[in-house]
Formats: structure tokens, sequence, C-alpha cells
């Protein structure tokens, strides 16, 4: 671990540490770290507009129990990581994801998942990280994908749960979960933004798994934490302008495994299914009732099935 980064004490989870790393590419990056020093490193990878609170706090804690290091981050452009501030020409979104669909190539985002790839790379270097375990939650598993085929040095075992690899053809997201996830708010204070995000997590989450008292807490501390819808969009760009990742998943050596919830209805488990089928010798797992989300109920089950991968 780089000796020169300064931590200092959380303020949302008492047994984590944060600090900023600045990546050298004009991005810098929020990061979060618990666990022994001295025990194996797993960089957690979230997916789209989500913070690192993200993690569940009781999923970090389970897999520091198992023996292992955990460092979560905002990627760029959500949470407290830097914002990437764009002036080129808005994009037909509807267009891209049509495109996106048949598998067809779309430019023009301020970046997109390489670029994201890129500043997890540098982050396993600014921190000193070496052979680090990566799982990556959807679009988070995308960047994932990318980072161990792209450095395969940098990580030694991958871990990818609810993701996709967006080869073409893949059955799309349902329309109600996909727009639930890039629609606006009725209102723009901060009821209006809480209430929308309860109404995200109770569409795209695990069916009768969702503790909305505990939903609501968290999406208020998220909406206190950073409230940047700009960068939502953005990475969903950014998404949209990377196109599908089965020529990677082909070049990744690295033992995988991807789990997958039966219920999940943002990328249904054909996606999940794709990617292990692209990774050779990669396994799957089908998770009975989870839906695109971390509910308390699966976290047991969930981190153990990753501490074991990353141990055998």
């Amino acid at each position: 671990m780089n000796s020169a980064l300064q931590f200092k004490n959380s303020p949302y989870t008492p047994f984590m540490h944060e600090t900023k790393v600045n990546l050298g590419n004009g991005i810098e990056l929020h990061v979060e770290v618990g666990g022994q020093p001295e025990h194996p490193t797993i960089l957690l990878i979230m997916g789209l507009g989500a913070q690192l609170l993200f993690w569940p706090d009781f999923f970090c804690k389970t897999l520091i129990d198992h023996g292992y290091r955990v460092v979560r981050y905002d990627n760029r452009d959500i949470g407290l990581s830097s914002k990437i501030r764009h002036q080129g020409p808005r994009l037909n979104t509807i267009k891209l994801m049509g495109r996106f669909a048949l598998g067809l190539e779309n430019q023009g985002a301020p970046y997109n998942l390489h670029d994201m790839a890129d500043d997890a790379a540098l982050l396993i270097e600014r921190m000193g990280l070496e052979n680090v375990f990566v799982l990556g939650a959807s679009m988070g598993g995308m960047i994932a994908q990318i980072l161990a085929a792209k450095n395969p040095d940098k990580v030694s075992k991958l871990g990818l749960v609810f993701t996709s690899n967006n080869q073409p053809l893949l059955p799309p997201p349902f329309p109600k979960q996909l727009f639930s996830l890039i629609g606006r708010p009725e209102s723009n204070d901060e009821e209006g933004i809480i209430n929308h995000s309860l109404k995200v997590f109770n569409i795209i989450g695990s069916p009768g798994y969702i503790n909305q008292l505990e939903t609501m807490q968290t999406a208020r501390k998220l909406y206190q934490r950073s409230y940047y819808p700009a960068g939502v969009l953005q990475q969903f760009l950014a998404i949209l302008c990377t196109g599908s990742l089965l020529h990677l998943d082909k070049q990744i050596q690295q033992p995988t495994l991807v789990v997958h919830g039966s219920r999940d209805r943002l990328l249904p488990p054909s996606h999940g299914k794709a990617v292990a089928k692209a990774i050779t010798g990669a396994k799957f797992e089908l998770i009975d009732g989870m839906g695109h989300d971390i509910p308390p109920h699966f976290i047991p089950h969930l981190s153990g099935l990753f501490a074991h991968h990353f141990k055998s």
C-alpha cells in the first residue's frame, strides 16, 4: 500500500478509512479502504450512477471477516470523485440505444468504459496494490472485464455480479427498469429526489426483500453526500459508446466467477450467462430471487461465493 496516502476515518462506516487518490490523468478518485493491510485486496467497482456506498457495509464487512482487505471507490463523475464537464454536442440517447442493441458503434461521449477501466488500473498503481482481486457490479462489471483483459498483470482473479458484455441482440432491459434508472425525479428538491431513488430501488431491486425504511435512509444519505445527475447520464453514454465487450472477454485468462439474480429485470440473467460463456473457464451462479441489488438477505451467500472464489 502506498504509504504516502493520507487516510482518515470514513464519516459513513466505522470500519472504513477514506482518502483521495490523484490518478495523474486529471482525475481524482474518492476511495474507502477497510480490513488488515496484509490481507489480499478486493477492489470493488460499482455500477451506473452508483456511489461507493452502494456496496453495502454488511457486504464489505463480511468480505473483511473472510480475511480480505476491501477497497471501494466512487467512479469518475459520481460521488466525491472528479466531475467531467463536457461542452460537446448533445447526443440523441434513443438513437444511440438502438444502435447499441444492434452492436453498431457509437461515438461522441465525453469518455467511455475504457477510460473508466484506465482509472481503475491507475488507482491500483497509485495505491501500490499487487495481485488484486476485482469484483465489479453492473456497469462496474463491464469496467472490470476491460480492466482484466487489458491488465492481466494487475488483476489476479475476477468476480462479476449482475453485469453484461453488451454483445449484440441480448434481451434488452425491461423498459420500466431502464427508464426508472435514467428517468428524472418529479421535483428537484431533496424529498422529490429521495422519493425518486426509493422508486428506482423498488423497481430494480429484489422483489420482497426491500426494507423501505432502510432504503429511504440510504437514499437520503446518498443524496446528502453527492447529487450529480449529469454524471449519471454521462456514464450511461459511456456504456453506449463502448459497445460489445465480447472480443475482450475472449482475452480474459483470469479465473472468473459470474453471479446473477434470477429476478433481475434491468439486466436479465441471459446477460450474465453470455459473459460466463465468453470467458474461458468462467463459472456461472444464478441466485434465486435476487434482483439488480444486494439486499441483506443475500449477502451471506453472495459474499461467501466470492470469498471462496478468490481463495480457491
